[in-house]
């Protein structure tokens, strides 16, 4: 075994055996029968056994439509100038916008990294709070920008009047301003109100980066997409991605939502390795609403009754509108994850300030109830 994976023979053994217990099953048993979703995992594959619920990932994975969709795309696996799918214009369709709004990357983390390696220069600064999706961050160092990051309220929502405040104190400094809502890994959305607070407040040469990555999960009325401002001409870049609702994390398709004249700008700093599958497979989830509703009640019925659970415990939850909740626990967060992978159950990482804090993301029924067995157990 690789130990940096921190997953003994005897931890899968114990894990594996754990499942069945819970589930039933025989090791090749499927965990869903829904027709729509054609994955598979098997529990006496050591992988597949442990429970993944630390990364914010679909686990239904691809829809049946939407596996069809790729499975007639690997004839051009050979090929440079293949047929495309019109994934362009599908995003574009789909989000009522012309097709020159369109910036695809590998998964939203190139969108990310697409935006810093245009905006940020040599001592620039990024503004956003933290925790949050660090990656942003951590690029923003590469580049020897700074990141300056803001603390988030008491009820640790992010505060849009600190945020205004804080860019206008380093206006000629500040390459963007990154609003990730629902925040990564609070679970946390801003409201409509209050994003066209900070649109509207900011320097209008400041860009903000707007991280949608959970738009599709929020039930929040409060909520809206930004999208809209992007068609009035504001300074906003909208970063979406295929991974989480759609189940295609690993295929790796995002995309960003800005004016022409800033795709334009990006375009001279984004790498283009698209694959076909992935091309044919976005363009077929698009048209697949069904299996997109699926997912969306299902995770929403599991983080409810997740969180239900949890509550009643008496831990603290955060109001999560995402696929995932965040837990006091009140012990250090790396602790009770090692304590759960003995139990075959991964777990969010460390985020810090809230080391005392673990993200739990939804995973599939049999995988949530592993989740409370373990929480009961170590607690």
């Amino acid at each position: 075994m690789d130990g940096k994976r921190g997953f003994s023979r005897r931890q899968f053994v114990g894990g594996a055996a754990a499942a069945i217990g819970y589930m039933g099953l025989k090791p090749t048993a499927e965990l869903y029968a829904e027709d729509r979703f054609p994955f598979r995992r098997r529990l006496d594959d050591e992988y597949d056994a442990l429970a993944h619920l630390s990364s914010n990932e679909n686990p239904y994975g691809p829809s049946q439509k939407v596996m069809e969709a790729m499975e007639g795309a690997w004839k051009y696996s050979m090929r440079y100038g293949y047929p495309d799918g019109d994934i362009q214009a599908a995003i574009a369709e789909h989000h009522g916008v012309p097709e020159d709004h369109i910036l695809m990357g590998a998964g939203s983390g190139e969108i990310l990294r697409v935006v810093g390696l245009t905006y940020m220069d040599p001592g620039s600064k990024v503004i956003g709070v933290e925790p949050s999706y660090s990656t942003v961050y951590r690029h923003a160092a590469g580049l020897m920008a700074e990141a300056i990051t803001l603390p988030l309220m008491e009820d640790h929502r992010q505060s849009i009047p600190l945020m205004i405040q804080t860019t206008k104190t380093h206006h000629r400094e500040v390459g963007f301003v990154y609003l990730c809502t629902p925040n990564n890994p609070t679970g946390v959305s801003v409201t409509a109100a209050e994003t066209k607070q900070l649109i509207d407040n900011i320097p209008q040469d400041v860009p903000i980066l707007i991280d949608e990555a959970y738009h599709h999960f929020v039930e929040d009325p409060a909520y809206e997409t930004s999208v809209p401002y992007v068609l009035d001409g504001r300074n906003v870049i909208i970063a979406r991605t295929f991974s989480k609702i759609y189940g295609m994390a690993g295929l790796r398709l995002g995309y960003a939502i800005a004016r022409p004249d800033i795709i334009r700008r990006m375009r001279e700093y984004s790498t283009g390795t698209i694959n076909a599958l992935v091309k044919h497979g976005a363009a077929a989830a698009l048209k697949d609403p069904e299996a997109e509703k699926w997912v969306f009640d299902t995770t929403l019925r599991l983080r409810k009754k997740a969180v239900a659970d949890v509550e009643a415990m008496g831990f603290e939850v955060l109001p999560s509108e995402t696929n995932f909740f965040m837990m006091h626990t009140g012990r250090p967060a790396a602790e009770v994850r090692n304590a759960f992978r003995e139990k075959g159950v991964a777990v969010g990482r460390d985020f810090p300030p809230m080391l005392d804090w673990l993200r739990v993301s939804i995973g599939t029924e049999e995988e949530m109830e592993r989740f409370m067995t373990g929480l009961k157990e170590i607690f």
